[in-house]
């Protein structure tokens, strides 16, 4: 399956860097070529010399080396897919923020290839708010995160952090590699975030949106060959755009004019975004006293987007809207389908503890015009954003 893939390898110094030698075993088998990258702690872990002897390629350990030194940037341009297995709390933080202190890091940082993460760690320095924070940041890089296992971990504790097993990574690898290119020549419209509705030049109305989601499924169609166009609303989160056309808006009228002036020429929207149902009849000028002990807010409904597009929608089009329910939540879906002519309605509960605004997980269900639906548990954005345009890619077959 992976005959002929060039597979770049980072092992950084983690317990779980044992996982490893059976991960290069496996990819060799599959058919694909490896070059392994170590961190200088990961020799503490696991030897360079049977890393090489399996691989079949010198392990690259320092950028400098006597009178020769490790092009970094070509090592990046080599490979089909950078793969980081195990990747330890301290080089996740790293990655996030950009430092550049060994090979690894810089081979990460001018890589041009997909890059997969595979972490490991204990279940406390997991659950950490740091850890979290970093995680969000690289997936919003555009980094593919693959899933922790829960288990047996080195501390003796068992519970969340575990690399995952080196046959699902191989799983992970081999289905990214199948499904990438199979939207090659679509062009893909999708919006994120919240919208913010003015009530002066200091504040607004809006909401918690994050655009995680709507970023990651941006992502997601890209990396399968669609050129993407991302409506984005007002976030101040650490996303990478790279191959996106973004356009930044505020309101829900900034967004309703970009939508409909883009759709003609998509041929699958994704509307993800938090868009506001109501904005202020009027906006103040100026910044608005505090006066009387009541104030009045007037308000009236925004341009329904979802519901525009789908008037519009011809048959050669895919449209996906997303309900966020908190009571009725399938009834609510299925009668936001039917009233807004969607091919696909993308559910999720502020129920789900692991669903809503601002989190790194959400937990979904698909409803698909033609009556059928799709369950799926609980994942990181980026997994679950695969899920959507799976379904997308299903429908459109």
């Amino acid at each position: 399956m992976l005959k002929g893939k060039k597979i770049l390898l980072g092992i950084t110094g983690s317990i779980a860097a044992y996982k490893a030698i059976l991960l290069i075993r496996g990819l060799i088998k599959e058919g694909a070529d490896v070059k392994v990258v170590m961190t200088p702690s990961a020799k503490d872990f696991v030897s360079p010399l049977t890393v090489s002897t399996l691989s079949k390629n010198e392990v690259l350990i320092d950028i400098f080396k006597e009178d020769s030194w490790a092009n970094h940037v070509m090592l990046g341009r080599w490979a089909d897919i950078m793969l980081i297995a195990p990747a330890s709390c301290n080089t996740l933080s790293k990655m996030a923020n950009g430092l550049c202190d060994n090979l690894l890091l810089s081979v990460y940082l001018s890589a041009t290839c997909p890059v997969m993460i595979a972490p490991a760690m204990d279940e406390d320095m997991w659950l950490h708010p740091a850890t979290k924070k970093n995680i969000a940041i690289l997936a919003g890089y555009g980094n593919i995160l693959l899933p922790v296992e829960n288990g047996e971990l080195a501390s003796g504790l068992t519970g969340q952090g575990r690399m995952a097993e080196p046959e699902t990574i191989i799983c992970y690898i081999n289905n990214y590699l199948k499904n990438s290119g199979d939207l090659k020549g679509k062009h893909a419209l999708v919006t994120a975030g919240p919208t913010y509705e003015h009530l002066d030049p200091v504040r607004f109305i809006g909401n918690h949106s994050s655009g995680k989601m709507g970023v990651a499924i941006a992502h997601e169609l890209f990396n399968r060959g669609a050129s993407v166009t991302l409506v984005l609303g007002p976030t101040a989160l650490p996303f990478n755009f790279n191959g996106l056309n973004v356009l930044r808006v505020n309101s829900a009228a900034e967004m309703y004019a970009a939508c409909t002036k883009i759709f003609s020429e998509a041929n699958i929207a994704v509307m993800s975004a938090a868009v506001a149902d109501y904005t202020p009849v009027n906006v103040a000028e100026e910044k608005i006293k505090k006066k009387d002990e009541n104030w009045l807010l007037q308000l009236t409904k925004t341009k329904d987007i979802l519901k525009s597009l789908g008037e519009k929608k011809r048959k050669d089009q895919i449209l996906v809207g997303f309900a966020l329910e908190t009571n009725n939540e399938e009834v609510n879906a299925r009668q936001k389908m039917q009233q807004k002519n969607a091919d696909i309605i993308v559910l999720n509960s502020l129920r789900d503890e692991e669903a809503g605004f601002g989190k790194d997980t959400n937990k979904i269900t698909v409803f698909f015009k033609n009556g059928e639906e799709r369950k799926f548990d609980a994942k990181s954005k980026d997994l679950v954003a695969k899920d959507i345009v799976d379904c997308i890619t299903q429908y459109h077959a």
